[in-house]
């Protein structure tokens, strides 16, 4: 059938980042996060760029609001700044911090979109870095405290909250591979850093329990199928890719119980840093998991301790790679949400990403998009198929709303429903922005049609 129709009740949404549209750095008593630093690094950002004025997001949320809102776009994933609600991470709260994402949420209600919450995408407060960072166990603990005032806040219009968004890129992109900030190559401290960022994920859901009885909280993660180069999916480095990938951030979560294939590496890096009772704080009951995908990952074999092995890209006939250079993989979602269902008990889930970036200009102050359309034609395709199998599935958020500064890559990537002219700012919903639109309103759309 070429009529593709989602459950009356699923959420169809944008998702963005607080650092990749705010801009506003320093306004109303900001502190400097680990970004606003890293950006100043000579090299580490593409252009030069910086987060500075990013979107202007800050200053321009009613207008972007209503965009949404013109679009019937039913839900907003958005995260919130830690250091704009605590400069220095900790003890001093900025009032004015709070009070913008305060208006942020009953805007977006009086427009009747649903607030999804992240507490934490990625701009930790540059003072608690100074003070080790994730490395720190105490940086957990002030994660915690930020909830609590954020949550006790907000809670009485939030239902649904996100603890940490993608804590495998904050652990690879920042401590592996130096790509992204504090930009150290730790190897054999991060599962440390792993451990610390579960632990903070279970003050988050501590945090809701205690603030907002009645809402819903998850964890979203990067997800993707790992597949060996020698498309033998069983050999002991894609075991390893998967269980370092995958694994580490749902077992101890779901399971409450780290990993077999890695377990014993785990333990080794966190000598005197876990305590006793620190997966039954780990697995606290989570609603629903979130899971981002964009692509699969095929690895091969390399000689090196624990990371045993390195990503490689396809060569097969008719392969697609995306602006980012990511293969297009439709299938691989389907695999994910089929294996959320199979492995962790078909817990509640959402698409809390899914997107591309796609080489594009606006041309005479229009942007027809056709490969985004078709590539989110391809990916919900799988969503679909996994729903009708009997996934638990609820919602579906699309990265990114606008265009934005798209970390690493500055503003040379565009994953946007919405095209932003970089001199002027101004917002230019792209072709896919209509469609999505229609998908929102009709809750289906054409699989054959343009």
């Amino acid at each position: 059938m070429s009529e593709i129709k989602f459950p009356k009740d699923f959420i169809f949404g944008t998702a963005t980042a607080s650092y990749q549209i705010e801009g506003a750095i320093s306004s109303d008593g900001k502190g400097p996060s680990i970004w606003d630093e890293f950006v100043t690094r000579k090299g580490k950002i593409k252009n030069n760029d910086t987060g500075e004025i990013a979107c202007d997001h800050y200053n321009k949320m009613e207008d972007d609001v209503r965009l949404m809102s013109e679009l019937s776009y039913q839900a907003y994933r958005f995260s919130i700044s830690w250091p704009r609600i605590f400069p220095n991470g900790k003890k001093i709260l900025n009032q004015k911090g709070l009070d913008f994402y305060d208006r942020l949420v009953d805007i977006l209600l009086r427009k009747k979109i649903k607030p999804f919450v992240t507490l934490y995408h990625w701009d930790l407060p540059l003072a608690l870095e100074k003070e080790g960072g994730w490395l720190n166990r105490d940086t957990a603990k002030y994660f915690g405290d930020y909830s609590n005032v954020v949550i006790e806040k907000l809670g009485d219009r939030v239902s649904n909250w996100i603890t940490l968004n993608e804590p495998w890129i904050v652990m690879a992109c920042g401590y592996l591979l130096k790509v992204f900030p504090p930009a150290f190559f730790k190897p054999f401290s991060s599962m440390k850093v792993a451990h610390n960022l579960l632990l903070a994920h279970g003050f988050g859901v501590k945090a809701v329990r205690e603030n907002s009885k009645n809402s819903l909280v998850g964890i979203t993660n990067a997800m993707m199928p790992v597949y060996s180069n020698r498309m033998d999916k069983y050999d002991k480095s894609t075991k390893r890719a998967d269980a370092i990938v995958n694994k580490l951030w749902l077992d101890p979560i779901l399971k409450g119980e780290y990993p077999e294939e890695i377990r014993n590496e785990v333990y080794r890096q966190n000598k005197k840093n876990i305590q006793d009772d620190d997966l039954k704080f780990i697995s606290q009951k989570v609603d629903f998991v979130g899971i981002n995908n964009y692509s699969r990952l095929i690895v091969k074999p390399v000689p090196f301790p624990f990371y045993n092995f390195r990503p490689v890209n396809p060569k097969h006939p008719g392969v697609e790679f995306t602006s980012m250079g990511w293969e297009v993989f439709p299938q691989g979602i389907y695999e994910l949400l089929k294996r959320i269902k199979i492995e962790y008990g078909n817990i509640p889930c959402y698409i809390t990403e899914n997107g591309v970036a796609y080489n594009e200009n606006l041309e005479q102050g229009k942007l027809e998009d056709h490969n985004r359309i078709k590539f989110l034609k391809d990916y919900l395709f799988q969503v679909h198929k996994a729903i009708v199998e009997g996934v638990n599935i609820k919602g579906y958020f699309v990265w990114t709303f606008m265009d934005n500064f798209e970390w690493a890559e500055g503003f040379a990537k565009t994953f946007g429903l919405v095209h932003i002219d970089r001199n002027t700012l101004k917002r230019t919903p792209k072709l896919s922005a209509e469609w999505y639109s229609n998908l929102c309103k009709k809750n289906s759309f054409n699989y054959l049609d343009e």
